[in-house]
């Protein structure tokens, strides 16, 4: 009994998986978009903390009247250190939203960057889950302070230079949680390209 599929059918090459699942959502698009914001909520996140600086007279305990104290990004470790992780993650965000654009154009190239994104994205996780936590602290002690080892609370002076660290970090944590979001998403689809 002859077969009814053409012979031309059967030698035609497999064409390269699609990154649409059968819920027809373009998994490049989405990482592309997710990149633009990991970019923005970076860039926004630096240019907050870099412009938080405020000088005050007379309100801080401890400091005589009359005498100026300021406060800026510059003056914490942790702080210099976030700027850093956040400006690397800017850069990073960038860089990366381009691959995506040449994922999307050659998708033949789709698995070997799927691979490099689901590792790079992880180590830059890491580099911003640490700087939020490290200025996090820092903060956290600026609002609160700490009793035990007599560490005054100083928001209640400082309280513009406050309120720009907790957008940066709220910011910064939006980057945190759109990283993640990209290792899933690269994972999904190197695990949709894996042959059954």
């Amino acid at each position: 009994m002859a077969s009814a599929v053409p012979e031309s059918a059967k030698e035609a090459p497999l064409p390269p998986p699609s990154t649409a699942p059968r819920g027809g959502v373009n998994l490049s698009l989405v990482d592309f978009g997710l990149r633009f914001v990991l970019f923005a909520a970076a860039v926004s996140s630096v240019v907050v903390i870099v412009t938080s600086k405020q000088t005050v007279v007379g309100k801080l305990r401890g400091v005589p009247p009359g005498f100026p104290v300021q406060a800026k990004f510059d003056h914490s470790p942790a702080f210099i250190y976030f700027v850093a992780a956040l400006s690397v993650a800017a850069l990073y965000g960038l860089v990366t939203a381009l691959a995506s654009v040449s994922v999307i154009a050659k998708p033949n190239l789709s698995t070997k960057f799927l691979l490099h994104f689901a590792v790079c994205d992880t180590l830059i996780l890491g580099v911003v889950a640490s700087a939020t936590g490290a200025a996090g602290g820092v903060a956290y002690i600026g609002l609160k302070g700490n009793s035990h080892v007599r560490w005054d609370k100083v928001c209640y002076a400082f309280d513009k230079f406050c309120r720009h660290i907790g957008g940066a970090l709220a910011a910064s944590l939006v980057a945190s949680v759109v990283l993640v979001l990209l290792i899933w998403i690269s994972i999904i689809s190197l695990h949709a390209r894996i042959r059954k």
